[in-house]
C-alpha cells in the first residue's frame, strides 16, 4: 500500500523573478524586465484594482477567492512574456482564461487571468515534452520537504520515501523546470527587489492547510526551491 501521497500538478501561479536589478535596470517605478519589455508598478496596480473592481463586493466577502497579490500579479505577467518566446510542445490541452478564472473564481477578462492561464498552458505543454531524471541530492532534498509538509509518516525511510516519489510525473516537471529557467536566464528577465525572492510552483505537495511547493523555480535570488537547479 502506498504510504506518501503522490505529488499532485498545481494550476495555480506564484512566480517568476531573478537575479538582483543591475544599474542600468533599477529604475523604482519598474516591476520587472523580460528583454527589452518594461513591466512598470502602475500596470501592475491597474491589474490590481480592475481585479478589485469586477469582483466588487464579493471581493470582501467570507469564502470569496483571495485576489492575486501584487507579486502574483508580476509572476504571471513574467512568466506568460517568457513562455510566449519558447517553442512548446504540442499534445498538452490548452488552459483557456475561463477555465482558469471558473477554478479560481476570478473575472475571465481580467489581465491577470489571460496571463495566468497562458503561463500555466506553457508549464504543461513543457511537462509533455520530455523528462529529466532527478539526481539523489534532489530526491533526499524532495524527502526533506515532504517530510516537513506532513506528508511522508514517520515510519517510511527515506530511500522508500524517495524510490516512491521518483516517477514520471516528477521528471517532467524537472523538465518544465529546466526548460523555463534557461528561458527566463536567455531573456535577461531581471524583477525589483520588492517582489524578490520569487518561486514558481511546477508540482506541490497537497496538505490540508494547502499547496506546499514540491517542485519549483527559485529566482530572484536565493534557493528557495525544494528541488535545486543543476549545475
Amino acid at each position: 500500500m502506498q504510504r506518501v501521497r503522490r505529488l499532485a500538478s498545481i494550476t495555480v501561479i506564484a512566480l517568476v523573478g531573478v537575479a538582483a536589478l543591475s544599474a542600468c535596470r533599477s529604475q523604482p517605478g519598474v516591476a520587472a524586465y523580460v528583454g527589452d519589455e518594461q513591466y512598470t508598478e502602475e500596470q501592475v496596480t491597474s491589474v490590481v484594482d480592475d481585479l478589485g473592481d469586477q469582483l466588487g463586493e464579493q471581493a470582501g466577502e467570507q469564502g470569496a477567492p483571495p485576489l492575486p497579490t501584487r507579486q502574483q500579479v508580476v509572476s504571471a505577467l513574467v512568466l506568460a512574456d517568457v513562455c510566449a518566446q519558447l517553442d512548446v510542445p504540442g499534445g498538452a490541452q490548452p488552459i483557456s482564461p475561463e477555465q482558469y478564472a471558473q477554478q479560481f473564481g476570478l473575472p475571465p477578462d481580467s489581465e491577470y487571468v489571460r496571463a495566468a492561464a497562458q503561463a500555466w498552458t506553457c508549464v504543461t505543454g513543457l511537462q509533455a515534452g520530455g523528462q529529466v531524471q532527478p539526481t539523489q541530492e534532489e530526491l533526499f532534498d524532495l524527502v526533506e520537504k515532504g517530510r516537513a509538509a506532513g506528508v511522508i509518516p514517520d515510519d517510511v525511510t527515506d530511500e522508500e520515501a524517495a524510490g516512491q516519489l521518483d516517477g514520471e510525473q516528477l521528471r517532467s516537471a524537472l523538465a518544465a523546470r529546466d526548460a523555463i529557467a534557461d528561458a527566463v536566464a536567455e531573456q535577461d528577465v531581471t524583477v525589483n527587489p520588492r517582489y524578490r525572492p520569487l518561486e514558481f510552483p511546477v508540482l506541490s505537495f497537497q496538505t490540508a492547510q494547502g499547496n506546499v511547493i514540491a517542485v519549483g523555480i527559485p529566482l530572484g535570488g536565493g534557493d528557495s526551491g525544494t528541488v535545486s537547479e543543476r549545475q
